[in-house]
């Protein structure tokens, strides 16, 4: 067997990792933007193409390459039945379903129907379901076109944002319309079946710490059902699965509503989940551990299961947790920039799945999951515990990411108790209830490693390193987002004792006021990258920033790098507060730009499908003046 991997990124480089233990060859394919990106590096050989989502030029260099089977990962064409076919067609055996069964169950309302058809209790859909409604896209997943309306006067606006997120991310802007179910627990069942009628489930995971229906943790087994929905759950994932006549690896998704504890059917996955590692780290057969695209790749070459049901266990708990390039402090918008360092943790118990090497760049042209951490233990506090630190070590320079943001939200009191349900993001204030790291420590870690920079620098007799005649140095005054004060004399930083345990490698272990403190600190000409607790905190001096797009109360800037969708009005236009001036997309989240008061357009400094950079000037708004 000779497999193409027919995606990007850590799932690539994870699914080429297991091929290589097996003898397995593999093919990689990339785009202009990928050339020498890491999955590439993993495979044994790689083919250019011009789109990941180009149907005929991935069927054509698997037989270039004279690959047998393909896995497609998750996303892109993973789920789309006409890509399942056209292997088919070519005689190539795609690692997952049948192009038929994909087009039955990759589409949520097909599924829906086969559900009812197996006896599997679903959600309430149409006419049946009050508001609030959930309008989502029929065909694909990972949250992308959905969006949550709370009454008949926001339906065409969602549906239209629905329909077209879901045909950019999918090429299908067909929609379903349910029941909303406001706090719920997302409950999935991870189902593995084989082509000689042998269908079995790997139990439980629990995915409901969202933000916009996209997952950000994942832990298996469920921390709060109850026995009984367990096994209604798993035994329905099972009957599903044989009823189509299932094959290869699949996930059954379930809502469980808080209120009435009821278990609904929501979608069935026909592919490997992100989340498949907390999974693999719980999931015993006979005492040992399982890789699941390793059974991918045996069921795909005809073998049958090597297990039942009855030889299937759970050991300890596992929490899994995804790294995206965004800033989750500031409003979860996209990021994008070259990783100037990056360090993932390690040690008993934490995995991590990546793509992301120091010196990458990341841009907006693709999904913004950089990797995932994820932690096993004994048991659940174990394993959070094991994550707090592991995404502490975790450090990413150079552009901003999510990691800081998720260490927090492990630690919090909420995901501790397993309270959080799928909507509770969407509700909280991030920042307070969920609350950002404080600057204090990093700022002091990157004063002292500045002023150490400074002191053994032998640039010039007059540089400001403290030294003087007759007497200990004085205080070194550095310039950061504000003026710090080091002391090396008296071992203070701002007036705060501060001692230096270690400092290697841009990795400072210091005593700060008392408190064992550790950080990532990248001292460069012009700018100070610090990664503390994993979140990343750029100290630049003011003056540094000056050539930067000034943005006044009436300027709109893109806040992030990406494509304009959609401008609404044009120069001398008269806008009331709120109006929507245009929209623009990156990393496949649409982000709308209104007028931020009563006015003239004065400026528009975009088209629809322009490309444009962070802080590009995009409309200008002056004020009406007052009477």
């Amino acid at each position: 067997m000779r497999v193409l991997i027919a995606n990007r990124g850590e799932i690539a480089v994870r699914i080429a990792r297991t091929c290589r233990r097996l003898g397995v060859p593999t093919v990689a394919i990339f785009t202009d933007t990928d050339a020498d990106a890491p999955h590439v590096r993993a495979c044994d050989e790689a083919g250019r193409v011009s789109s990941y989502l180009d149907i005929d030029e991935v069927v054509q260099q698997a037989r270039r390459f004279g690959c047998s089977a393909v896995h497609p990962g998750y996303g892109f064409l993973s789920e789309r039945a006409p890509f399942a076919a056209a292997l088919e067609a070519a005689g190539l055996k795609l690692v997952g379903p049948s192009a038929a069964v994909m087009e039955q169950m990759g589409r949520k309302d097909a599924a829906r129907e086969i559900a009812v058809a197996a006896g599997v209790p679903v959600v309430p859909t149409g006419d049946d379901a009050p508001f609030p409604v959930l309008v989502k896209a029929a065909a694909g997943g990972g949250g992308k076109g959905m969006r949550v309306v709370r009454s008949a006067d926001e339906m065409d606006e969602a549906v239209a944002a629905a329909r077209r997120e879901a045909l950019s991310a999918f090429g299908d802007d067909t929609m379903l319309v349910e029941k909303y179910v406001e706090r719920g627990r997302h409950i999935e069942v991870q189902v593995l079946a084989d082509a000689h009628g042998n269908v079995v489930h790997l139990f439980e995971r629990d995915c409901s710490t969202q933000r916009r229906h996209q997952k950000v943790l994942e832990e298996a087994p469920a921390p709060t059902i109850t026995a009984e929905v367990r096994e209604l759950v798993t035994s329905s994932a099972v009957a599903l699965a044989a009823h189509v006549g299932y094959e290869n690896a699949g996930t059954v998704e379930f809502l469980l509503d808080s209120d009435t504890g009821e278990a609904y059917f929501l979608e069935m996955n026909t592919r490997l989940q992100v989340e498949h590692p907390v999974t693999e780290a719980v999931v015993l057969v006979d005492g040992e551990s399982l890789d699941l695209v390793e059974l991918q790749l045996r069921v795909a070459a005809g073998e049958p299961l090597p297990f039942g049901q009855s030889d299937v266990t759970v050991s300890g708990h596992a929490i899994e947790a995804r790294v995206y390039a965004e800033d989750s402090f500031g409003g979860f918008l996209p990021q994008a920039g070259t990783a100037s360092i990056v360090r993932w943790p390690s040690g008993p118990g934490v995995r991590v799945d990546h793509a992301l090497e120091s010196g990458q760049v990341v841009s907006t042209s693709y999904d913004p999951m950089l990797g995932k951490v994820i932690a096993h233990g004994p048991d659940r506090e174990s394993a959070r515990d094991a994550l707090v630190a592991a995404l502490e070590e975790t450090a990413v320079l150079g552009l901003t990411t999510n990691t800081g943001f998720l260490r927090t939200l492990v630690e919090s009191e909420a995901f501790r108790d397993a309270s959080i349900d799928t909507a509770w993001l969407d509700r909280v204030d991030i920042g307070t209830d969920v609350p950002a790291p404080r600057a204090d420590v990093p700022r002091a870690m990157a004063a002292w490693v500045s002023a150490m920079i400074t002191a053994f620098d032998a640039g010039h007799p007059f540089q400001a390193d403290g030294f003087r005649l007759g007497g200990p140095p004085a205080p070194t005054l550095v310039e950061l987002d504000r003026d710090v004060s080091v002391d090396r004399h008296a071992g203070t930083v701002d007036g705060v004792p501060f001692v230096v345990l270690s400092a290697a490698d841009h990795v400072v272990d210091a005593v700060v006021d008392g408190q064992r403190e550790r950080a990532v600190v990248n001292v460069q000409p012009d700018v100070v990258d610090v990664s503390y607790r994993g979140q990343r905190f750029v100290l630049t001096p003011p003056d540094r920033l000056a050539d930067a797009v000034a943005a006044g109360d009436g300027v709109l800037v893109a806040p992030m790098p990406g494509t304009v969708l959609d401008v609404r009005v044009a120069e001398g236009q008269q806008v009331a507060e709120g109006d929507v001036l245009g929209m623009m997309e990156a990393m496949k989240m649409e982000l709308t730009l209104k007028a931020p008061f009563a006015g003239t357009v004065t400026a528009v400094g975009a088209a629809a499908g322009q490309q444009v950079a962070l802080g590009a000037r995009l409309f200008v708004v002056e004020p009406e003046e007052a009477p």
